[in-house]
């Protein structure tokens, strides 16, 4: 099979351990941009790829790249593909566009442009044209254009793939599948130990923790792909490729715990668990973080998602200070991590964080910080390693 240059879309912050993932599962000549990374690989390591990446977002496969200086060489660069290779006139297809150009300011504009040439090359060769269908497409194509260079792909995944696919009850403000997950990775979660998400919602965060846990492919709850509609669809490889990844599911022998003060919160993460086949592996309680305490002997993981009182109306001061109260009180020996976007909300924590990320939860600018709660002080812990 031939290899072929790939991209592999994702959020702000996660290039790094997309490069890792992706080194992991066998791609080759890694290369890390910004929001991207790209990869080689054949058409077996695209299924795979779709399948198991935790945090990709897309999997283009660029066709052509040419230099546009105004909307007929757009026009002519799109027509210069052949698009009788990857479409008939009755098959449907749509266009996303991405700008970052001073030529071109409006992504709707281009995409409008692509599809032009494209329905004009049909019409010419053939009398008739294929149909746009921004729902259901058969074919979804990439136009992103960067300064004068335009690249244009096929889109083999479809929806994002943090549409993983278990996910059918949410709450107010639902973290990201693969926002989730990414946290999970940086946080440097990898199942060898206890697990707790005291804020747990609609239990995005526990299933991404599972999987994480057990090597279970990301996207195996998903119910389609894109490239499912291409013309050169491998059913009997896609089904190889799944088994092959599924060999690599592994035990999990520690505990995942998710509280919520909400019972519909709770109802629906249990939901989305039994959605996502992972009930054996998690256990969530109706519980407030702020009423409880370490359950367990060993370390604790912690990753959670509180209110930023953007969407969920908290008394910030009091609500973070809390949080603070509770680790020093509760949980020693405990790792723990969190996301927020209100960055005057740390300060009430009462503890200095050991580690703060920058990401972005959609469009709100925010940190992932980390926390060391020892047993006793801080001091005492640094004297006994000495002592040791």
């Amino acid at each position: 099979m031939d290899n072929y240059k790939m991209v592999a879309k994702t959020l702000f912050g996660f290039e790094e351990i997309l490069a890792k993932e992706l080194l992991q599962l066998g791609a080759q000549h890694v290369e890390q941009g910004v929001r991207m990374v790209s990869f080689v690989g054949d058409k077996g390591f695209m299924y795979k790829a779709n399948l198991a990446l935790r945090t990709a977002l897309k999997i283009l496969k660029p066709v052509k790249e040419f230099r546009v200086y105004n909307e007929q060489s757009l026009y002519k660069g799109i027509q210069s593909i052949d698009w009788s290779d990857y479409i008939t006139v009755n098959n449907s297809f749509v266009i996303d566009a991405t700008v970052n150009s001073e030529r071109f300011n409006h992504s709707q504009f281009v995409a409008l442009k692509a599809k032009d040439a494209i329905v004009d090359q049909f019409r010419d060769n053939t009398g008739k044209r294929p149909d746009i269908d921004k729902d259901f497409p058969d074919l979804r194509i990439n136009v992103h254009i960067f300064d004068e260079l335009c690249t244009v792909s096929l889109d083999s995944s479809g929806r994002s793939l943090h549409h993983r696919g278990y996910r059918t009850a949410t709450n107010i403000a639902p973290i990201n599948e693969v926002l989730a997950a990414g946290m999970l990775l940086l946080s440097g979660w990898d199942g060898h130990g206890d697990f707790l998400d005291p804020m747990c919602g609609s239990g995005t965060i526990l299933a991404e923790a599972a999987m994480i846990a057990c090597n279970i492919p990301a996207n195996i709850n998903r119910k389609e792909f894109a490239f499912e509609k291409w013309n050169d669809w491998d059913n009997d490889l896609f089904d190889s490729i799944t088994e092959s990844l599924l060999k690599k599911v592994k035990e999990f022998h520690y505990t995942i715990t998710g509280y919520d003060k909400a019972p519909s919160a709770v109802a629906k993460a249990k939901d989305n668990i039994k959605n996502a086949n992972l009930e054996e592996y998690v256990q969530i309680h109706q519980e407030n973080f702020f009423d409880t305490g370490k359950q367990t002997q060993g370390p604790l993981h912690m990753v959670f998602n509180p209110p930023y009182g953007e969407r969920l109306d908290v008394d910030l001061e009091r609500f973070y200070r809390e949080i603070g109260d509770t680790f020093k009180q509760g949980y020693p020996n405990t790792q723990a991590w969190f996301i927020t976007a209100n960055l005057e909300a740390l300060k009430y924590v009462g503890l200095k964080p050991s580690r703060k990320i920058k990401l972005f939860n959609g469009k709100l600018e925010a940190r992932l910080v980390k926390y060391d709660i020892y047993e006793g002080s801080k001091r005492a812990k640094f004297n006994s390693s000495i002592n040791e």
